[in-house]
This record gives structure tokens, sequence and C-alpha cells, in this order.
């Protein structure tokens, strides 16, 4: 079939998928709403690595008690997965049940357009279909449609480069934000947009809530980060915007929706943490509450605000009918390498590489799920799975039938999670990707990376030699995952077969247009 034949035929299915999903949804929205659907809570945390939560860290400097809690009351993985080693594709696949790469690999720059397609389905949109309320708190970095005036007035320099930069006056801030949030699916959205992307303003629904007047002063912020830099980027902000206020006001944000909730309707909520994302701001009282700094401390944060929203369930009488997933968009961020020298403690745990890394490390991540009756309390797997799983496994609990083109990539875990049988390992394979020039493929046990390294930048010299590091040359990596968790043992050169095996399955996988 010719190439353009393809993307006929590619264009014509969703279409036909978007009229099926308008169909189902205005059919299931005239029934009535079914209470004894569980609701649903997502908190997703930013740049927190697999070895930040102490329960799998034997050498932890770094407490969390209501995440480990978690852990202990439903499922948790050990080789659980974002789509990308960055936050908007990850935030995108889990919302879609899509590999990021089938649209795009880099994040959303400041006032940048919509990550998604009109015709992408959404895990909001067709939990609606059974009556689910949907709100999005936190962190948005997949775009809107902004409303200018006209083109950056004014220039930058930052991180040796001259940016364009949208001044106050060059936004029409009267209008709708349109293609965020709500037209992917959610009734309900509050956040800063992105906690180091203009503009520095709160954002409920489709409204900022306070019209910036002044420029972000990159180099004078008014205020010092516990570890690491500002790593904001200028553009407009309201007068007075205090960074410190943005995790305490999501954290109670999300509290008062929980408690302002109907029990006789199903809800949906998607909390995207801006932590332990840099700046590294951890509030006052959280300071000196760990053994690995100003991180630390705002880990310990991170993990408190996850135990307000389980509390706030429980106060409200929700525990028992909600199911509660937490993990992160990708492993942690380059701060990492020079913790593990300082403070003995290793964000990514035992495993190789950061955040950007096709390495395990940078896309690896925590990943607990509770659902009381259902997920026996305590249980651990260490089957692989992916983030993008999400959104069939839901659907399968929801008895949501989805659409043709809706969620490609996604597996329904639900017979992991309820301990019933099934063939292992239960995805094909899973591919690691972060930019468009370094490709992983995990299946089974086995690991092929199309590249001598899975960074596109190399760690300090001491911590190579901490975790006693070495490159390769070869122009393709093979691990044994199951043998070798650090990277370590290179067998690209020994099983040239599995490799050029692997090698034609990720192709096939980059190749295919189906979606």
């Amino acid at each position: 079939m010719k190439k353009q034949e393809i993307k006929k035929k590619v264009k014509t299915s969703a279409l036909v998928g978007l009229v099926f999903f308008s169909v189902i949804y205005i059919f299931s929205s005239a029934k009535d709403s079914n209470s004894e659907l569980p609701n649903i809570v997502i908190i997703y945390a930013d740049d927190m690595g697999y070895g930040d939560l102490n329960c799998q860290n034997p050498n932890s400097k770094i407490p969390t008690p209501f995440l480990d809690q978690l852990a202990s009351e439903g499922m948790r993985f050990t080789d659980a997965h974002s789509s990308s080693g960055i936050c908007s594709p990850s935030r995108f696949a889990l919302l879609t049940g899509m590999y990021h790469w089938r649209r795009r690999h880099g994040i959303v720059g400041s006032f940048g357009k919509p990550f998604f397609k009109e015709s992408d389905i959404t895990l909001p949109q067709v939990l609606k279909q059974k009556g689910y309320e949907t709100a999005c708190i936190g962190k948005w970095h997949l775009g809107w449609d902004w409303e200018f005036k006209n083109k950056p007035s004014a220039q930058v320099k930052q991180w040796g480069k001259k940016r364009k930069v949208y001044m106050p006056d060059d936004i029409d801030w009267s209008k709708p934000i349109k293609g965020g949030p709500l037209d992917r699916g959610f009734d309900y959205y509050f956040g800063d947009g992105t906690i180091n992307f203009p503009p520095y303003a709160w954002v409920e629904n489709e409204t900022v809530l306070t019209k910036p007047t002044e420029l972000m002063d990159i180099n004078a912020i008014g205020f010092d980060t516990k570890e690491g830099s500002w790593e904001f980027r200028p553009g407009p902000k309201v007068k007075d915007w205090n960074p410190y206020e943005v995790l305490p006001t999501l954290t109670q944000k999300t509290i008062d929706w929980i408690a302002d909730r109907n029990t006789e309707k199903p809800f949906f909520l998607y909390m995207a943490l801006p932590s332990p994302h840099a700046p590294i701001i951890p509030n006052d009282e959280f300071i000196g509450t760990s053994n690995a700094g100003g991180y630390g401390d705002y880990m310990v944060q991170t993990d408190w605000v996850a135990g307000q929203v389980l509390k706030a369930l429980k106060e409200k009488g929700l525990e028992e009918n909600t199911i509660v997933i937490f993990t992160a968009d990708n492993g942690p961020e380059n701060y990492a390498f020079e913790r593990a020298e300082k403070f003995d403690h290793y964000s990514m745990g035992d495993f190789r590489g950061l955040k950007r890394d096709v390495w395990e490390g940078g896309h690896h991540v925590p990943f607990i799920i509770k659902w009381p009756q259902q997920i026996k309390a305590g249980t651990v797997s260490n089957e692989v799975i992916s983030q993008i799983d999400i959104m069939a496994t839901l659907s399968e609990i929801t008895g949501i039938e989805l659409p043709e083109n809706a969620a490609p990539d996604s597996y329904n875990l639900l017979p992991v999670i309820k301990g019933e049988s099934y063939k292992s390992p239960l995805r094909t394979a899973t591919i690691h990707n972060t930019y468009n020039d370094i490709w992983g493929i995990r299946e089974g046990d086995w690991l092929y990376i199309n590249s001598p390294s899975g960074a596109r930048k190399s760690p300090p010299k001491s911590f190579q030699k901490l975790r006693n590091y070495k490159s390769f040359t070869t122009e393709g990596l093979l691990f044994n995952m199951k043998e070798d968790t650090q990277q370590r043992v290179n067998l690209f050169s020994e099983k040239q077969k599995k490799v050029k095996e692997m090698d034609a399955l990720l192709q096939s996988y980059i190749d295919s247009e189906r979606y």
C-alpha cells in the first residue's frame, strides 16, 4: 500500500472513531449515573526518581511515609515506565494510551500550541461516557491556543542565547484560552500551567484569574531556591507572584474539590504535581525533614501532599470506592548526580541514567495502584508495564468499549492487578524513547538500544567512577535486564541474532502508521 493511501486510511479511521465516540457519549450521557463505578484519582509527580520512594530504596535518605502506606494498601510495580524521559510527551501518552512519538518528541514550549491532534481521544473523554465528572488540577504543560495581539515584542538573553519573549500586552487576556484541558475532556481545570514557564498566573478553566502586568526577571526572581536553579523562562507574570505558594495552593484546591463532590456521581481527578521538579522550593515546615538536602525536603513535601489527598478521600467517605494511582512523568533531573555524591541518596535507584535518557533511569518510574477490595494489599508485581496502559485498564474496569483508534498502544492490566492468571509478559514489547535519535525496545528480559549510549550527555566522571560505569563503543546496546539492571554488561557483540531480531521489531513499531 502506498504512503498516501495509508495516510488516507488513517484519516478515515480517525473520523469514523470520532463519530463512534460521539454517538456513544450522547447515548451514555442520557443514562442515569452509576454510583457503583469507582472514583479514579491519578497523582502524577514531576521528575521523581524510582529511588525517591523510600519503600523501594533500602539506602534512601528521604522518608515517604504516605506513599509507603499507599503501597502497603495496594500494588507496587517494580518495572513501570513512562513513555518518555521528559514531561509533555509522557503526559500526552498517559492521557491518550498512545506513545508520544506518534505525535512528537519534545516538550511544549512557553505559549506553545497543543500537543494533541483534534482526532486524539483522551481518558477523561471516554470516562465521561459513564457519567464521570472530570477535573485536572496542577501542571498541564500540553499547550493551549493563546490569543495573541502580536508577535513577541521583547528579547531576553538566557543560557547563552537570545530568546524572543511575549510581554504582557502582547496577549489578549480577556479571551478564553482554548485548546487546553476543557477541550480534552476535563470539566474543570485549576493550575499555573507549568511552574517554570510563563504566564506566571493562576488559570481556572479557560480564564487567567489575574491579568499579568510584569515581565518575570529571570535574574532576580525575588526568592531563593533550596537547591539548583530556578529554571524559569522569561515571560508575563502577575505582580508579586510567589512560586512558594504554588504547591500549597494546588493542594488546598484539590482537597476542596474532593470535599465538594456528590458521592452519588463518580469522578476522575488528575492531580499533576509541579514537584519535586525544579525549582526546588520546599516550604519552611519541610526544611530539614530529610537527609538529602533541599530536594529531599521537597520530596517529603510531595509525599505529604499525596497524603493530604488520600486523607480528603477518607474524610469524604470515598476511600473504599476509589482507585488511586501514583506515578511520575520521568526520572530525576541531573541534580541527582551531585545528590548521590553528597548525600549518598540515589534518586535513580539502581538504574543507569536520569531524565531525558533512554537509559533505564530516564523512564523507569514509581508506580502504585490501590483499589480496596479488588487489589490485594501489599502486593508487588515485577511485570513490565507502561503508563499508556492506564487507559485500557480503566476502560475495562468501567465497562467502556473504546473506539478502534483510541488508546492504540495501551494494554489492559486488570488480570495483573487482580491477581488472575495471564500470560507473561503481558506487553509484546515496550518502546523507550525521548528524542528522535535514540530508541530502545524492551521485550521480556531483553533491552535493545540502537545507539552506543542511552544518553546524549555523559554524567560527571566522578559519578561514573562512583557507579563503575564504562562507556561502550558498539553501534548499539543489548542488555539482559533481569540479570543486569544497572546496564553494565553489553551483550551486543555476543548476541547478534537477538540484536537483529529486536532491531527489526523496533523498526516495525517506528514505521507503523496505523494511528
